[in-house]
């Protein structure tokens, strides 16, 4: 799995960490950093509850209003990709991943002045501490 899908904007990082452990360590340095956790999906267990199979998978939207604000306010598009959002998931060999949008490709996709995209850069590395371990 590429760090950088370059058609997609998705960045991917790997973790020897479970999908449990990765997105608690998330949620942790999230809260750490006083940003507000919106959201955490759990979405195998929602699957299970429904009487599907899914491996481990879940999602985390996070943010900060004095970040996403401004640049939601310059380029009202942007509220479609924010808050942020992280997926934490494991593959079919066990691997776990987290994957997330470039902030590039949001700026590119949204044409954001590239001073309002700084406030949301942080998420490579949050994402990067997370997978640390």
């Amino acid at each position: 799995m590429s760090s950088l899908a370059a058609d997609n904007g998705i960045v991917t990082v790997p973790t020897q960490r479970t999908v449990d452990q990765a997105a608690d360590a998330l949620a942790s340095l999230i809260q750490s950093k006083n940003i507000i956790l919106f959201a955490r999906i759990d979405f195998a267990a929602d699957a299970q509850r429904a009487g599907l199979a899914m491996l481990a998978s879940q999602l985390l939207v996070f943010g900060n209003p004095r970040a996403g604000t401004p640049l939601m306010q310059a380029v009202p598009s942007a509220a479609l990709d924010l808050p942020l959002k992280v997926l934490v998931w494991q593959d079919g060999d066990g691997r776990v991943w987290l994957s997330y949008n470039a902030t590039s490709y949001l700026q590119a996709r949204h044409g954001a002045p590239a001073e309002l995209m700084t406030a949301i850069d942080g998420i490579g590395a949050l994402v990067q501490a997370a997978a640390a371990g």
